[in-house]
């Protein structure tokens, strides 16, 4: 509302399970990609998001096609809090 004025546009991205090596810190190998299976199972995408899903969301906030977007989280997640609502 403060900014709103003064065309500043103010967002912000909610990135859910991105391939990093976060999975992997403190894990066996074999540990980690059974976490990264069972979150797999519970996004409606099928898969771990790229740091490029994320990228791609930023890029297109910072553009002018979301000149009329603002106050707004963008969750990143491949559907997984979709998920989570309809279980």
């Amino acid at each position: 509302m403060e900014l709103g004025p003064f065309s500043i546009n103010v967002n912000t991205i909610a990135p859910g399970a991105i391939m990093t090596d976060m999975p992997y810190a403190g894990r066996s190998k074999e540990e980690a990609e059974r976490i990264m299976q069972e979150i797999i199972g519970l996004t409606a995408l099928g898969r771990m998001g790229q740091a490029e899903d994320v990228a791609n969301t930023a890029l297109f906030l910072a553009s002018d096609e979301s000149n009329f977007i603002t106050g707004q989280v963008i969750v990143v997640d491949g559907g997984r809090m979709n998920f989570f609502s309809h279980a």
